[in-house]
């Protein structure tokens, strides 16, 4: 008898009622003090943005103990807020070995103001804000008369405003340096980047490549990495909490899923009570979890999740419960400070030209697309082979009840005295010695776990493009089931509305997606892009480059704007050594003839 287990989590000692933990004693206190806390350091195309524009970040996360990229979460945090602590956005990242990047696009409905971009882990929260990632965006948005936020309070304070332009960049030409092909391009003119690493291995590491031009908006730069190695240097090593403090725990196995159940009439907590989680569509996940003594369940997602909400669900129909999804409590920005940046008269040209500029490279943003890297697929079924019956190779029925009993091999609806008709699935058996079994399926409808069977009984049967089965035996928990029963729909929105029993549909927000970004090439042989107008000042950007040779070659193309451009490279080795190398360019406009 083949039996499979699908992983049912149990809290053990973990109480995450807040999803927080309560230090119990010294023993457990020391348990957490072995893991070593985490700190993060974002690079990204600021500190100036304007509306049309995108913010883009490469995020690493690293162990506060020895520097080198953290092993301990596997979910990061990017963030933007404003002077008023409100949150503008907060993305989840996947970490893959400590990395991650993403994008954001900023609107006319951001207001021009002071912004601070935040990197952390739920587990770099307990440290503290001092402990977070923190650097300055500034927005301005032309498009709104109010720009209170940026204008000097006073005449004094313009008057004793100094332009902090940057004029010197931190260089370790010993290790990795840069080279191109010339020093002056005209506009729309290939240009020939080189890398090398003169290092071997102690060079390796991960960086990021941005080619920007030189912002005649003047402001404090963005934090390097060498300075920020420097400003972070004394981050907590390890949780700094005493028995009978709360923590935030880290995300060590994915994202974190959790929640709490309670009796809908007499508003207690049920302990030791199954919870079924399930994220719908095509490649759905499934997963079982069980109240502890206070009502709370939790369970972490390591796969990709296709789908940007899930449904929870008591499969016991005895009673009446309300199901909760909890969150966790924002990181508390007490004491977060802002730049001084003012927006002054001899701006104003430049504003003007960039948002021109802005305008109509959104007017063409379809010609010059960035792509979304497929995520790794996901194998509902944990490796069993089902078998599929395409109901279109069919006589179609009715209802599906008609159809699993005329079209579908190994399954049916069965009768039973003490609960609602459920759907069987034929044992496939292994040996003379397998006893027979009166299990349930496991049915989902477009990734939907339905607990009660008999409510698709009379489902439009000319609504399912196909039946998906598999008659494996599974253990869940403390109860056993016969099999898998998948629908899909043709349309695979069953979650639509889908409304039931002791069940929840609520939005758990997916990882940021992986992106390839647009490189913009101007080809002898290919005349697409000669009409389209070219305004980019952000040349080339690749959030992560990993360098694990000695050379490499790179080629971008410049834009329709001419001035002063500057190539960065900035990152860590693999040993956690900040490096940061820049090479300016310039380009001229091509001459008439």
């Amino acid at each position: 008898m083949k039996i499979k287990t699908i992983a049912i989590l149990f809290l053990l000692s973990v109480f995450y009622a807040q999803a927080q933990y309560v230090i119990k004693d010294g023993a457990d206190l020391l348990k957490l003090k072995k893991v070593p806390q985490e700190k993060a350091y974002i690079d990204h195309n600021g500190p100036i943005l304007l509306s049309g524009e995108y913010l883009y970040y490469s995020v690493h996360f690293f162990n506060a103990q020895t520097n080198k990229l953290t092993d301990v979460s596997k979910i990061g945090y990017v963030a933007l807020v404003n002077e008023s602590k409100q949150f503008i956005f907060e993305h989840k990242i996947k970490l893959a070995k400590g990395h991650g990047a993403g994008d954001f696009f900023v609107t006319t409905e951001i207001p021009s103001g002071k912004y601070k971009l935040l990197g952390y882990t739920q587990w770099m929260k307990n440290a503290g804000l001092s402990q977070v990632f923190k650097d300055d965006i500034i927005v301005i948005n032309p498009y709104l008369a109010d720009q209170t936020a940026l204008l000097p309070m006073s005449n004094t304070h313009l008057e004793n405003y100094v332009d902090e332009k940057e004029t010197k960049k931190s260089i370790d030409s010993a290790t990795i340096a840069l080279s191109t092909n010339k020093s002056t391009y005209q506009t729309r003119e290939k240009v020939g980047l080189t890398i090398k690493n003169y290092k071997g291995p102690l060079g390796y590491g991960t960086y990021s490549i941005k080619v920007k031009k030189i912002d005649e908006l003047n402001s404090t730069p963005a934090l390097e990495a060498t300075t920020y190695a420097t400003n972070y240097f004394n981050a907590n090593k390890q949780i700094t909490q005493a028995v009978g403090d709360s923590i935030f725990l880290p995300e060590q196995r994915g994202e974190l899923f959790f929640g709490k159940v309670v009796d809908k009439e007499t508003k207690v907590p049920v302990p030791n009570i199954p919870v079924v989680i399930s994220i719908p569509g095509k490649e759905f996940l499934l997963k079982f979890s069980q109240t502890d003594d206070k009502g709370n369940f939790y369970s972490y997602f390591i796969k990709d999740h296709k789908h940007a909400m899930a449904i929870v669900q008591i499969e016991n129909q005895d009673k009446s419960y309300t199901v909760e999804k909890s969150s966790t409590r924002k990181l508390d920005l007490t004491g977060l400070s802002f730049s001084d940046f003012v927006l002054t008269e001899k701006m104003a040209q430049s504003i003007k030209d960039r948002s021109i500029a802005n305008q109509i490279e959104n007017q063409f943003f379809t010609a010059k697309p960035d792509s979304i890297l497929a995520s790794d697929p996901i194998d509902p079924f944990d490796g069993g082979i089902p078998e599929v019956v395409l109901l279109e190779e069919y006589t179609r029925f009715p209802t599906f009840e008609e159809t699993l009993k005329e079209v579908v091999e190994y399954s049916g609806y069965r009768k039973n005295d003490q609960v609602k008709d459920y759907i069987k699935v034929s044992q496939d058996f292994k040996d003379y010695n397998e006893q027979y079994n009166d299990f349930p399926a496991i049915v989902l409808v477009d990734g939907v776990f339905i607990p009660q069977h008999s409510e698709i009984r009379n489902m439009d049967a000319r609504t399912i493009e196909k039946i998906s089965l598999i008659r494996d035996q599974f253990r869940l928990g403390q109860k056993d089931y016969q099999g898998i029963v998948s629908i899909e729909t043709f349309k695979g929105d069953y979650v639509e509305g889908y409304s039931a029993p002791n069940s929840t549909v609520v939005p758990f927000e997916r990882p940021v997606s992986k992106k390839n970004y647009f490189v913009q090439k101007y080809l002898t042989e290919d005349t697409s892009y000669e009409r389209i107008p070219d305004y980019r000042n952000l040349l080339f950007w690749q959030p992560q480059l990993k360098i694990n040779e000695s050379t490499y070659e790179f080629e971008f193309y410049t834009s329709d704007l001419d001035g002063d451009f500057e190539i960065t490279l900035n990152g860590f080795t693999s040993y956690g050594k900040p490096l940061t190398v820049s090479k300016k360019i310039t380009v001229v406009a091509q001459q008439l003839d």
